[in-house]
């Protein structure tokens, strides 16, 4: 799967709000991907640090696109379960979101996301998808 590829089911498999979050693919292969999440002021809580929402946003997404990779194209799939922990607060930098899928079976795949701010991570997630087809 090209960087193309991948940006190409972000535009059709996604919700305007998911859009509006400006992923970009940085990178995708046979199990892996990477998303760079801009900093946006519109995504900062009160405080001016990014909100959890957005950082989980990202993570899900990133899933999809690492799954897509490890599967040769999007297949349809859905959450089944997401587990976040936050580390640290995110003001004014991207974030470099990275899954790596470390099960994928017929029906369901199993992924880690670190999410990352030059080279510190951020956050962490588990994620766990079911595939529709």
């Amino acid at each position: 799967m090209t960087l193309d590829d991948a940006d190409q089911i972000l535009r059709d498999n996604f919700a305007p709000w998911i859009q509006d979050l400006g992923l970009t693919v940085e990178a995708v292969g046979d199990g892996h991907a990477t998303l760079r999440l801009p900093w946006s002021d519109r995504l900062a809580r009160e405080g001016g640090s990014l909100c959890g929402q957005a950082l989980m946003a990202a993570a899900d997404t990133a899933t999809v696109i690492a799954v897509s990779g490890a599967r040769g194209g999007y297949v349809p799939m859905t959450t089944v379960q997401q587990s976040t922990t936050f580390q640290r607060p995110v003001v004014g930098k991207d974030v470099l979101v990275t899954v790596r899928i470390t099960k994928i079976g017929r029906t369901l795949a199993f992924a880690d996301v670190t999410m990352a701010v030059d080279d510190v991570t951020v956050a962490h997630a588990s994620t766990v998808y079911a595939l529709l087809a």
